[in-house]
């Protein structure tokens, strides 16, 4: 992080504004501070910030006499800039003995503060860059950003520059916040577009959610202030937007990434399930297709929603020099899958039911590793299915990708397709119609009102407006409709009716890297079909692999994967499926996977312990004392004991001295034999595996959820969820291609398990192909 530039103190209200094109958005609302200028004097730093539209000016004090505490004022009025301007030639007259009133720099909002051993820090972002716009609202990246130390060099200690503060102020400087960290002023990017539209959570609450990564930095202010006008809220994972076309019509694609900060870190060091229900790499990514005018006017929008996340067991795998692929640890000592019922639970609250649970992971190994998960995860699964009522349970598919994609006789995209197309007629999609009016009436359109009034009935359980049913259309999605047609006047303009997403698909392998972002490619294809087919783009709900629609789909998911996977585990993605369908040359494609395995297993042996702790530094897992072992003398970085944790120890991911990557918590047996793992002993049936509130029925509002208690929660929520049968589920399917009946599934194969109680997909990708066995062992 480079330290502030030189500027002439006397050009205070000069600036190179070559970023102009970034102003050009309409605006929609003043109530948010958008731009900064820092000044300092010898006793205090004097932020100014200001609106869009210039309109209102703010002014922030900060103490500068203060060698280790933060002390911040706000004034509570409000400037015009000419105000502003005088205020601060009065600042700079009075302060003229000690050197006046200096410029420091322009920045774009407070990232935080924070303490190392020595003085306070404040992190700004000193540039930025447009990447694209959702319902109007500018989403940026950060493309600069500065720590400043706020006590003046006369009163800091010597600590300020002692070789420890110098190496934690290092290895905080390493979270790069220029690579794949994204804001909003006035849009809520660590929420789905469904939330935005139908919630009502206040700014000061938006910053606790699982996906805002610099939370811990900006509480101090944030509570102190009882606002976030000087703060931004980061989103770290993946945005991108394109614009496309199909049959001469534009529309907008967006993907975004959000990676969870519960539980986060790097491959080796985060595995599986926290005691808490966090796993390890959670990625809620969103699909937005939307429309404009010409004038850029947003006419319609739509989303869905998919997770990813690690199985949520407490497994791990011990980073290694001398083995690229280290053997998987599973514990066996939480016989009741507590976290993981927990993790579901949390789920559920986010989302609503169903959960649908796709597992790609291997079937036979010569030398048990993945098959040892697989089979404790059915488990899992079916231990809590059993005291839900049916059309509350999870819905498991279990289906060894690695496996199919070897067999030339099976088309893995087609039918991951097949499985995508049934899990989307149960969760559904998010669509919203814009009236057609001036764009400031966008966001205070009674139709919005109607919208944020009917998802705040619906959350708390009261359904008894009258004039409000929900039904499923033709395509099995959740509707919601005026009885008396079927749209809203909204100042004499009809739209049409609002549907939302309840419940999703979460898909996981071993690292929920590779073979997770094809299967989540293959939803993004079929979601995109009925997206663009809501939209009025296509007769027909269906894009087919070879358009060339699907292969720009494919890129961006690809890009995605590629992003996600450096993050997570230190190299590009491995898209061998991508590449053969692109029709890349064999040799090529094996070049570049051997390389980026080899990249990945030096990433994982060498470079992962620090960027595991700079992550902890960021989240605020760790905070360092006087007298206390420093981040980096402590040889693990997993939790201790519940109750009996070190001082400088805090929040879920906080070190301890047990040997490094254990994802078990406080349950500090585990086994090392793939025998005793794959035959789990289960337990007593607990009496609420999940709360009974949930059992009746949840709210079906898909979101970015605020970090929720896992624990029974008093909130009611109520939800019309019909009861069908399997069959009358997936209509689609032949009668030789059913289930087992109603019942889970849940055969012995030999030492695997063969268990789905979503589809049998071992009967859709029979292919008559007999070298099928012969191709997987050789």
């Amino acid at each position: 992080c480079p330290g502030p530039e030189a500027r002439d103190p006397n050009s205070m209200t000069s600036e190179n504004e070559h970023q102009a094109w970034i102003e050009d958005e309409p605006e929609f609302k003043n109530s948010f501070l958008h731009k900064f200028k820092l000044y300092e004097t010898r006793s205090n730093f004097y932020m100014i910030g200001w609106d869009k539209s210039r309109s209102f000016w703010r002014v922030l004090k900060i103490d500068r006499l203060e060698a280790s505490e933060l002390n911040i004022q706000e004034d509570p009025t409000t400037y015009s800039e000419s105000e502003c301007r005088d205020l601060l030639e009065r600042i700079h007259d009075g302060n003229r003995p000690t050197g006046g009133l200096k410029f420091v720099t322009t920045c774009y909002g407070i990232v935080g503060f924070i303490k190392f051993l020595g003085p306070y820090y404040m992190l700004l972002i000193t540039n930025r860059r447009k990447i694209g716009a959702i319902c109007g609202h500018t989403i940026y990246a950060v493309t600069k950003s500065e720590m400043i130390p706020v006590p003046h060099s006369t009163v800091r200690t010597n600590m300020a520059n002692s070789k420890i503060e110098n190496r934690y102020k290092k290895l905080l400087c390493s979270v790069d916040l220029t690579k794949d960290f994204y804001f909003s002023y006035s849009f809520h990017v660590m929420h789905s577009v469904q939330k935005n539209i139908c919630g009502n959570e206040t700014d000061q609450f938006l910053y606790e959610t699982m996906f805002v990564w610099n939370e811990f930095l900006t509480r101090a202010i944030r509570n102190h202030l009882k606002n976030t006008l000087w703060t931004v809220a980061l989103v770290y994972g993946f945005f991108k937007q394109v614009k496309l076309s199909i049959s001469d019509r534009d529309f907008k694609l967006t993907l975004i990434a959000r990676r969870s900060r519960h539980y986060a870190g790097t491959r080796y060091l985060k595995r599986g399930v926290n005691e808490k229900g966090r796993v390890a790499n959670d990625v809620e990514t969103e699909q937005i297709v939307l429309e404009e005018n010409a004038d850029g006017q947003l006419l319609q929008i739509s989303s869905v929603v998919q997770n990813r996340g690690s199985i949520p067991l407490f497994w791990s795998q011990e980073t290694s020099r001398l083995n690229i692929k280290p053997d998987i640890i599973l514990s066996t000592k939480d016989h009741n899958y507590e976290a993981t019922r927990l993790h579901f639970e949390n789920l559920i609250r986010r989302y609503g039911n169903p959960i649908i649970i796709l597992n790609l992971i291997k079937t036979r190994e010569k030398k048990p590793r993945e098959s040892i998960l697989r089979a404790a995860f059915a488990n899992a699964i079916e231990f809590i299915n059993r005291d839900l009522i049916e059309e509350n349970r999870l819905r498991f598919l279990h289906w060894d990708l690695n496996k199919h994609s070897r067999n030339k006789g099976v088309n893995v995209l087609s039918l991951l397709g097949k499985v995508a197309a049934n899990a989307f007629n149960l969760t559904g999609f998010f669509y919203c119609q814009m009236p057609t009016t001036r764009s400031e009436q966008l966001v205070n359109c009674s139709y919005y009102r109607f919208c944020s009034h009917y998802m705040r009935k619906y959350e708390f359980g009261d359904c008894s407006m009258e004039n409000l049913c929900i039904k499923k259309d033709e395509d099995g999605n959740l509707e919601t409709e005026v009885e008396n047609g079927n749209r809203y006047d909204c100042e004499d303009q009809q739209v049409k009716p609002l549907m939302l997403q309840k419940g999703v698909l979460r898909t996981n392998c071993i690292d929920c890297l590779d073979r997770t972002n094809v299967a989540q490619f293959a939803y993004g294809l079929v979601a995109l079909g009925h997206q663009l087919h809501a939209l009025g783009y296509l007769d027909e709900p269906k894009i087919d692999l070879e358009a060339p629609l699907a292969d720009d789909l494919m890129g961006i998911y690809e890009r995605m994967g590629d992003t996600l996977a450096l993050q997570y585990g230190g190299s590009a993605a491995h898209n061998k499926i991508f590449s053969e369908r692109r029709g890349q040359w064999k040799a090529a494609t094996q070049s570049q996977e051997f390389f980026r395995t080899i990249q990945r297993y030096y990433s994982n042996a060498y470079m992962d312990a620090e960027k595991q702790d700079a992550i902890n530094m960021f989240l605020g897992h760790f905070q360092p004392q006087q007298g206390k072992p420093a981040l980096w003398e402590l040889d693990s970085d997993q939790h201790y004991n519940v109750g009996r944790r070190s001082p400088n120890l805090v929040d879920e991911n906080s070190r301890s001295f047990f040997k490094r990557s254990l994802s078990d918590g406080n349950i500090l047996c585990e086994s090392n034999s793939p025998e005793s793992a794959t035959g789990v002993t289960q337990q007593k049936v607990s009496n609420q595996p999940l709360p009974e509130k949930l059992q009746g029925g949840t709210k079906g509002l898909s979101e970015s959820s605020p970090e929720i208690s896992t624990c029974d929660s008093e909130i009611s929520f109520s939800r019309f969820t019909p009861s069908m049968t399997k069959r009358q589920i997936f209509t689609d399917l032949q009668e030789d291609q059913g289930f087992e009946g109603d019942q889970l599934c849940f055969i012995r194969a030999g030492d695997s398990f063969n268990y789905s109680n979503f589809l049998d997909l071992e009967r859709l990708s029979s292919s008559g192909n007999s070298c099928e066995e012969e191709t997987y062992e050789r």
